[in-house]
């Protein structure tokens, strides 16, 4: 399947447009909804990842991580996913909280199509390192924030 057939949108966060309040602030944002849809054949796992490469950090900062996810079209089932770890030191989903004056920050929402499951919670950049040769099929979908 190509590609381009595995699509991740979101209800609540247009691509490309500014992240609603709702779902920003370092404390009580609410996790968007997410959807997929061309789930590549083979699928045996989701994983979803939210990334801030514009946070003036080595690495930018992770916002969210979640591991075990079904591979079925549709709203992605947040219940039924493992909560690994964000760059704040907790776990589930941090929202948008950009230093203020930094500017506009983009905000990467990934979600990945696995061929084997991902065990237990590891950070972002563990489950890139150890997974890469299990994603068959990755998109996104982009916010924006600034304060």
């Amino acid at each position: 399947m190509p590609a381009s057939d595995f699509t991740l949108t979101s209800p609540d966060i247009p691509d490309g447009t500014r992240i609603p309040d709702t779902f920003a602030g370092q404390d009580g944002a609410l996790a968007p909804r997410m959807s997929v849809e061309g789930v590549p054949e083979g699928s045996v796992e989701l994983a979803l990842v939210c990334h801030d490469p514009d946070a003036p950090l080595p690495h930018g900062f992770t916002h969210w991580t979640l591991y075990g996810l079904p591979p079925i079209e549709g709203e992605i089932a947040v219940a039924l996913g493992r909560s690994g770890p964000q760059d704040d030191s907790g776990v589930g989903y941090v929202g948008a909280f950009p230093p203020p004056g930094h500017g506009v920050h983009r905000y990467y929402f990934w979600v990945y199509a696995l061929s084997r499951p991902v065990e237990g919670e590891p950070t972002r950049a563990e489950f890139l390192a150890r997974y890469a040769d299990a994603v068959i099929g990755q998109a996104r979908t982009v916010g924006t924030f600034s304060r």
